[in-house]
């Protein structure tokens, strides 16, 4: 934890990270408080020391056995890099039964990239809570995965710029992101990603469920977003409603 940053771990924090993953764990019955516990305690500033950038890192309110997070990295010769020293150091080695015990599947994950320059996530470290807090910060995260018929495209991107950002925006949504499938190869197969698939990904922080709920009954997104937004899509969108853990720095 207290070891010096590498030459990578220059990362700016004012920068959004040019590739994220997404990452889903399906956890055993009952154990979501204990990988939250060991992550937040031990996998945090390990990872970002090497560069890294955990930008979030949720509970989902529909699901009471899955763990969502997002990571982030300066480009894809970093990720190889950042991954390699935190999965063959020493944090991981001394943890990495007591995480590994808590799950049945760490495989979903979807690599990604922000739909275009600046619609990513900003790191925040200054909005993190000290090791050991357990309050649960403020905020209902939308994390929304559409799943398309193809890479998105020139009018697809523009739509979301500006109709699905603006309903958003409209309904009081900040920190409201974009995000892409990022289609070079896996370069840490250690840890597999999801392939052969297109997806254009939304995340949006809402004050709490309430505003959230306030939003889905309007129907804005109905009328404005939906029929247009169709015409892209393939079967399977998903739509995730998250609360921050103590030390996400996503939240309201």
């Amino acid at each position: 934890m207290t070891s010096p940053a590498s030459p990578s771990a220059s990362h700016d924090d004012n920068t959004e990270c040019a590739v994220i993953e997404l990452r889903q764990y399906t956890l055993h019955p009952g154990k979501r408080d204990v990988l939250i516990d060991v992550f937040e305690r031990e996998f945090v500033e390990s990872q970002e020391v090497l560069g890294m950038r955990l930008l979030g890192q949720f509970r989902n309110l529909d699901n009471p056995d899955t763990f969502v997070w997002l990571r982030g990295f300066k480009d894809m010769p970093s990720r190889l890099e950042g991954l390699t020293g935190f999965y063959t150091g020493p944090v991981w080695m001394a943890n990495r039964n007591t995480a590994n015990d808590t799950m049945i599947d760490s495989d979903n994950v979807l690599l990604l990239k922000p739909a275009w320059n600046g619609s990513g996530l900003v790191h925040r470290p200054l909005g993190r809570a000290p090791v050991g807090s357990q309050a649960q910060p403020p905020g209902l995260i939308d994390v929304t995965v559409f799943a398309l018929k193809a890479a998105a495209d020139q009018p697809l991107l523009d739509f979301c710029k500006q109709e699905m950002t603006g309903v958003l925006e409209n309904a009081g949504a900040h920190d409201i992101a974009w995000y892409v499938t990022e289609d070079a190869p896996n370069n840490f197969p250690g840890l597999p990603v999801r392939t052969g698939e297109h997806v254009l990904v939304g995340i949006a922080v809402f004050r709490d469920t309430q505003h959230y709920g306030a939003f889905i009954e309007s129907g804005a997104w109905h009328q404005r977003v939906a029929p247009t937004l169709d015409a892209w899509l393939r079967d399977g969108t998903q739509s995730m409603r998250l609360v921050p853990t103590p030390r996400s720095t996503l939240h309201d």
